[in-house]
């Protein structure tokens, strides 16, 4: 019995079969594209990170500005209704115009009023011109989205409580500004070089590893503690 053309014969049993093999894409699709895509951008860190000071809302002043404006506008409001209808105007307003007329310049009280409006004018001028939030340390933004700041007050304590680990500081006291960190340390044993040096480097790390965007100089006083009595 003859055998149906346009198949193969098979297999001998017991021999192995080659398989085909699927090469993989040039073109980067399928399931192997993920592996070549490139990751999720990197963080700015170092120099990139830097953060500017942020800005205070300034309620209080603001308020106070708000409540001046609105009672002398509602004053002046007042009298002007009252004139409208007939009747005698406020008596502060007329002294105080007959007092504007009659005043020369170079009068004290004139003065005195000018040099208050002009500093109260440059307050708020300052104000609106600076950011504000001295006790706020601007941080590195690792996040292009997310800012944060450090209480001055909290650095100051991590600060002290890294001086406190090196031999021999028995207090130490530590004030954090913008542009320096002053540290003050009493020291009962070592000598004072020593503890100065231990002291810079601590510290100096301490001071890197608060993650500021402008960390502070610092400078560090070792002294003996007074003599008792």
């Amino acid at each position: 019995m003859s055998e149906p053309q346009g198949t193969e014969p098979p297999e001998p049993e017991g021999t192995t079969q080659r398989l085909p093999v699927l090469e993989k894409s040039q073109t980067g699709t399928g399931p192997d594209r993920s592996e070549s895509s490139p990751g999720p951008p990197q963080a700015p860190d170092g120099e990139g990170g830097r953060a500017g000071r942020f800005w205070s809302t300034r309620r209080i002043p603001a308020g106070i500005v708000a409540l001046l404006l609105l009672g002398l506008a509602g004053l002046f409001l007042y009298d002007i209704v009252s004139v409208r209808a007939d009747r005698p105007g406020m008596h502060w307003r007329r002294e105080l115009a007959r007092q504007l007329a009659e005043r020369p310049l170079d009068d004290t009280w004139v003065l005195v009023g000018a040099g208050v409006a002009a500093a109260l004018g440059l307050w708020l001028l300052v104000l609106a011109a600076t950011p504000g939030l001295r006790h706020v340390l601007p941080m590195r933004r690792t996040h292009g989205d997310v800012r944060a700041g450090l209480d001055r007050d909290a650095a100051a304590t991590a600060l002290r409580d890294r001086a406190m680990e090196v031999a021999g500081v028995q207090s130490a006291r530590v004030r954090v500004r913008r542009r320096r960190a002053n540290v003050r340390a009493l020291s009962h044993f070592r000598e004072l070089d020593d503890v100065r040096t231990d002291l810079d480097a601590v510290l100096g790390d301490a001071v890197r590893g608060l993650g500021l965007s402008r960390p502070p100089s610092l400078s560090v006083r070792v002294r003996r503690p007074g003599r008792k009595g």
